[in-house]
């Protein structure tokens, strides 16, 4: 989307989307014209996090696909704080197009995107005090119950979520790791070279909080042996610290389902996905919706003790959430 932008559309998101005070000026009027005090504490709202390439937007588009569910969409950038005062601004729809990722998803100003990251990057009594007031407003600018969130950095703040809306479901995929990684790899790789290119991408990105690829990149832990982001081997080794972190913190959660990436396209693994997050609507949805992701022949060196720890790790995965009942799918 944000290439198609004019000079006029680039300087109003710069100026919208650089600013807090603006954001929360806007998201102040919008609460006293249109927040009506729903008592949505206690939905099962949907938050989907993790690492990027793992299928987080497939499974935005898969559930959203429903319309069951409220999320913010690209109509209304730049007032992301403010959902039904974005939708009294006329925008132009565009034909669907694929992304700049290159990986076959395609968006129309009407496609869901993780944007509420523009609201989590505050402080956190303003989330504690806001969260509820916030997501009513969307809801109520799409007439829906339920608000569904993909953010690939919500993972840092599913305590705190958690003790805001008790009944949310969190969706974290994992991948296989020497594929996801070099899907990481090249994504860094491309948006390097796009941002460079264009300065606009790389400043969209980061109002976003998008950072994980690019010049502005910044690493889910501290890196130990590997620092060259060019390099496999510390996507390899984020990958590891990632999934060992996730996995200590939060596997005993039964609100928090582990979803095997290259099980999407299994037709049974996504019914039970949707009875275990309280959706019994399966006729209203697509099972066919995720395709065969193609292994790509990977012909590039990478430390075999550290994929062997990362396989060990998605195998784990595997094991306690295909076999066991806790949180499993």
């Amino acid at each position: 989307m944000m290439q198609n932008y004019s000079g006029i559309q680039k300087f109003l998101h710069d100026l919208v989307l650089s600013k807090k005070f603006i954001n929360k000026s806007l998201f102040e009027l919008e609460k006293i014209i249109y927040l009506k005090n729903k008592d949505i504490k206690n939905q099962s709202h949907i938050f989907i996090t993790g690492l990027p390439r793992s299928g987080t937007t497939s499974l935005l588009n898969f559930i959203y696909s429903s319309d069951h569910y409220a999320s913010l969409t690209y109509k209304n950038m730049p007032f992301i704080l403010s959902p039904n005062f974005s939708k009294l601004f006329n925008k132009k729809n565009i034909s669907k197009k694929e992304r700049l990722h290159g990986d076959g998803i395609s968006y129309d100003i009407n496609s869901p995107e993780a944007l509420d990251e523009i609201f989590f990057n505050n402080e956190e009594e303003f989330i504690k005090n806001e969260l509820v007031n916030y997501i009513q407003l969307i809801l109520l600018s799409e007439s829906k119950d339920k608000y569904l969130s993909k953010n690939n950095l919500n993972f840092k703040r599913i305590n705190l979520i958690n003790s805001i809306l008790p009944n949310s479901i969190f969706l974290i995929p994992i991948r296989e790791p020497l594929q996801h990684t070099y899907s990481l790899l090249n994504q860094h790789l491309n948006f390097s070279q796009l941002q460079q290119g264009n300065d606009f991408i790389r400043r969209y990105m980061n109002y976003l909080g998008h950072n994980e690829f690019g010049l502005n990149h910044k690493p889910w832990n501290n890196p130990i042996n590997f620092k060259d982001l060019n390099d496999i081997n510390y996507w390899l080794e984020q990958w590891c610290l990632f999934y060992q972190d996730i996995l200590k913190n939060y596997q005993s959660y039964d609100n928090c389902f582990f979803i095997i990436y290259e099980e999407l396209t299994n037709q049974n693994y996504l019914k039970v996905l949707l009875e275990k997050i309280y959706f019994n609507q399966v006729e209203n949805l697509n099972l066919n919706y995720f395709k065969n992701s193609n292994k790509k022949e990977i012909d590039i060196n990478y430390a075999k003790d550290i994929y062997e720890n990362a396989k060990d790790i998605y195998t784990d995965f595997k094991y306690k959430f295909m076999h066991n009942n806790s949180s499993s799918i």
